[in-house]
């Protein structure tokens, strides 16, 4: 995706680069002497072999966040290194045994980097832990079938045919969007894309003598860390029982009392891995949500059971307490993400207006610089615009696969009519070029916005005959176009700042989302043959599955049936969502970096704290080893998460297939108080 955005999680933080530092950097690496090849020659068979195997291993990580607790971290860094070392590692292995290899380029390796990050994109704007979870019957009950708007006919469970189908025919119209815009996003308004930029530094570096060799150290620290992951979570594996409440993953860490509020460290490497990634402020935000949910704000409501909701009601009615969990999770993204829309907006729009008044400035100054510079960013321009990409092609790809889809997506979801789909097509390249703008600006991708804007529009026009299950489908065709032409863009940015042609960038993007429409339904069947998904019981609980259900059942059926006070608390926090963004807009940044943001702060409140305390472990682990040590940080934190992640993901590959063949684990370690006490 570019970076997952989320993020989807659908969080993100802004990377911002000091501009005189990433120039020297990339003027370090374009004034060797290099060979550009050709943009067939970027595009390699052992480079697509490498690109489905990581696309395979991240789109089984991303289900894991997904289904788990929705916060998707960027694995670009992982995708880059781990590229890196398995084509460097075969190249050296053939060169030993005497075969004559092709050199290992830059330009291959950002190839590869598009391509496993497009690949596993999917699995998140595919919707497999959202918006295509929430058609399915386990949801449908969970919700309550006697709850108003939630209607049986609105079900559609999980296929592996007709998710492939669904998402084949909306993944590929976003690349063909904003082709044609390339040049003016990336060239005339020089956007930043502050992940791409990162991720180009990234691959230049890799690709310098010093580089190759801190980009080893790198991979064998990922290699450790990921070896003791895997073991640690196989290990894990003979306590956990059978269902939820067995082994580390249920250790009462913090006491009894805290345990029964969720707070406890399930000893999870992913989250801790998480807590390496995600910015201080993403972890301590999670963590401040869960203390206002669980510390406080539910224990207050439960002690009101009786009085405002039925004290005889079950632990997932949403007449009770879990309707406020739901609500008020789902008041603060909705806050989150209108305030973050409108100010993306309103940036671009004044953006946009400035630069056309300022160009011509702009090229004045830009003669008086440094010719070196100048002579450097000269040949970037002439490679990037060398391989042209027309605009007919670009045009017509848009325009027949808009049909395709037009008359393939009623096939799938009858609520869904052409012209409601239609419409969404008509108006889709606007939204993508927003999104990508300010993405661009500011590295905040709003796919997931977008896609809930759809949701309502949809849902409310078609109304209670299957305004459920049309809202639903209308949110991933809007999300997918949004999120996938914003990572082109993305990606167009880091091909140009490494001397990538644009066309390899936009055919290894294609490539990738092919793979991704194979890989990332295959891998969440996995999970769903193995695993009890979306069960509140389960370990793969889906959050967001039961949010989207009830925000496309809201924009059918309103507000009517929230429990007491529900309403009121929802716009309460709706307003808070509002008033925090403004103030970490409005205050310096010594200030604003200590205030929380909405979005990661309502995480929590639906699915619990365990996960907020392995993420501020993560993000304590890190600030200590800052302080100690901040070069070895920079340096290797990337790569230590990214082995916590990647071999607790890996782990999940024997554990499904051992909950396939009813291999259960021998032991049940759970805890409860002394006989003394």
């Amino acid at each position: 995706m570019g970076t997952v955005q989320t993020a989807a999680v659908e969080i993100s933080e802004p990377l911002l680069l000091h501009e005189e530092t990433a120039a020297e950097k990339i003027r370090a690496v374009d004034s060797e002497e290099e060979i550009i090849p050709e943009w067939k020659e970027q595009i390699t068979i052992r480079g697509l072999v490498v690109s489905a195997i990581l696309g395979t291993l991240f789109c089984i990580i991303t289900h894991k966040l997904n289904l788990t607790v929705g916060i998707i971290p960027s694995l670009n860094v992982a995708a880059g290194l781990l590229g890196f070392f398995f084509v460097k590692s075969w190249t050296g292995f053939l060169s030993k045994l005497g075969f004559s290899v092709r050199p290992f380029t830059r330009q291959e390796n950002t190839v590869i980097q598009t391509c496993v990050v497009a690949c596993y994109g999917l699995a998140f704007s595919g919707g497999f832990g959202s918006y295509l979870l929430s058609m399915d019957e386990k949801t449908y009950k969970l919700i309550g079938e006697d709850y108003p708007g939630n209607r049986a006919e609105d079900v559609k469970n999980p296929g592996l045919l007709w998710m492939m189908g669904f998402i084949f025919v909306v993944s590929f119209l976003g690349l063909f969007s904003l082709v044609p815009l390339r040049k003016v996003m990336v060239l005339d308004y020089k956007l930043t894309y502050p992940s791409g930029t990162a991720t180009a530094m990234l691959i230049n570096s890799f690709h310098t003598n010093t580089g190759a060799e801190l980009a080893g150290k790198q991979v064998s620290c990922l290699g450790k860390y990921l070896s003791i992951s895997f073991f640690w979570s196989f290990f894990k594996w003979f306590f956990s029982g059978i269902g939820d409440s067995c082994g580390f993953d249920n250790f009462p860490t913090l006491g009894l009392t805290l345990f029964k509020n969720t707070f406890y460290f399930d000893f999870s490497p992913t989250y801790v891995g998480c807590g390496l990634i995600c910015p201080h402020i993403v972890n301590c935000s999670v963590l401040f949500g869960a203390i206002i949910s669980w510390g406080f704000l539910w224990p207050f409501i439960s002690q009101r059971a009786g009085d405002w909701y039925p004290a005889d009601l079950g632990s997932n009615d949403f007449k009770g307490l879990y309707g406020y969990k739901v609500f008020i999770a789902i008041s603060l993204i909705l806050g989150d993400g209108l305030y973050n829309l409108i100010k993306i907006i309103l940036v671009t729009v004044k953006e946009i207006c400035s630069r056309s008044q300022n160009l011509p400035i702009v090229k004045e100054a830009s003669d008086g610089d440094n010719p070196q510079l100048l002579v450097e960013q000269k040949k970037r321009d002439e490679i990037f615009l060398k391989d042209k990409i027309p605009f007919w092609f670009a045009a017509s790809g848009y325009v027949g696969l808009a049909a395709i889809s037009t008359a393939a997506m009623p096939m799938i979801f009858p609520p869904l009519k052409w012209y409601l789909v239609l419409c969404s097509y008509i108006i889709a390249p606007a939204l993508a070029f927003c999104n990508s703008y300010g993405t661009g600006l500011t590295d905040w991708s709003l796919a997931s916005t977008y896609g809930k804007i759809g949701l309502f529009m949809i849902a409310s026009l078609v109304g209670s005959q299957g305004g459920v299950l049309a809202g639903l489908a209308a949110c991933g065709v809007m999300m997918s176009i949004v999120s996938t032409a914003a990572d082109l863009m993305q990606d167009f940015k880091t091909g140009y700042l490494t001397l990538s042609s644009a066309k390899s960038m936009f055919v290894s993007q294609l490539v990738g989302t092919v793979m991704g429409c194979i890989i990332a339904p295959l891998t969440f069947w996995l999970y769903w043959s193995a695993f009890d998904i979306g069960s509140p019981d389960s370990p793969y609980k889906a959050p967001y599955a039961v949010i989207y259900r009830e925000m496309a059942i809201l924009g059918v059926e309103g507000f009517s049936e929230l429990p007491k006070h529900c309403l009121a608390i929802c716009c309460g926090f709706f307003a808070a969502a509002l008033a925090i963004n403004l103030l970490r807009d409005v205050t310096p940044k010594k200030v604003s970096q200590f205030i929380p943001i909405p979005m990661a702060m309502a995480v929590p409140f639906y699915i619990g704290a365990y996960f907020a305390i392995d993420m501020f472990v993560g993000t304590v682990i890190l600030f200590v080893w800052e302080r100690i040590n901040r070069k070895d940080a920079e340096d290797y934190a990337g790569a230590v998460a990214s082995g916590l992640i990647c071999g607790d993901g890996i782990w999940t590959i024997p554990s499904a297939v051992l909950s396939i063949f009813r291999i259960n684990p021998p032991i049940c370690m759970s805890f409860g108080p002394s006989a003394s006490s």
